[in-house]
């Protein structure tokens, strides 16, 4: 056993998997979820071409409509992430055995369920608040009812000592 090399406790002597000590586990010859230079290119031109789009939009108000424009900004960033994960995190059908994006359409999954729900649960309250309580009915001093009387009370018995 050489000084450079250790072996892993629970193989046997002379196998080695090519770790190296470094910690990345796979060996030298393994290059296939590295990306070439041409992919990062790619992707930071790509990435690039979809900031600059909706500074543009935003600064020259291309789109009128506010609503439009966000769903079109959304769509922009939602393009953005899958360059990202595409060029830069290398994550596609056969990254680790298809596990890789199992876990990320896992996430994407719950992520969407959560907010799809808390937006669902915020619109329903308050669509389903009584008239009275919105704000613009909502009277400017919040006094309860039942000690508007006793305010009266109050001043009539310190205005009759």
């Amino acid at each position: 056993m050489s000084r450079g090399h250790q072996e892993h406790p629970a193989r046997p002597m002379g196998h080695h998997d090519d770790d190296h000590g470094h910690g990345h586990g796979h060996g030298h010859g393994d290059h296939a979820a590295h990306g070439t230079m041409k992919d990062y290119v790619t992707g930071f031109v790509l990435a690039v071409i979809l900031t600059a789009i909706p500074f543009w939009m935003v600064i020259n108000k291309t789109i009128a409509s506010s609503a439009t424009l966000g769903i079109v900004l959304l769509a922009l960033a939602a393009v953005q992430i899958v360059v990202h994960i595409r060029y830069f995190l290398h994550m596609n059908g056969k990254s680790e055995g298809g596990w890789n994006m199992l876990a990320m359409i896992f996430t994407i999954v719950i992520v969407v369920i959560t907010l799809s729900g808390s937006l669902w649960v915020m619109y329903h309250l308050n669509h389903n608040m009584m008239p009275t309580m919105s704000p613009e009915n909502m009277p400017t001093e919040t006094v309860p009812q039942s000690m508007q009387g006793m305010q009266g009370m109050q001043h009539g018995a310190a205005q009759s000592k």
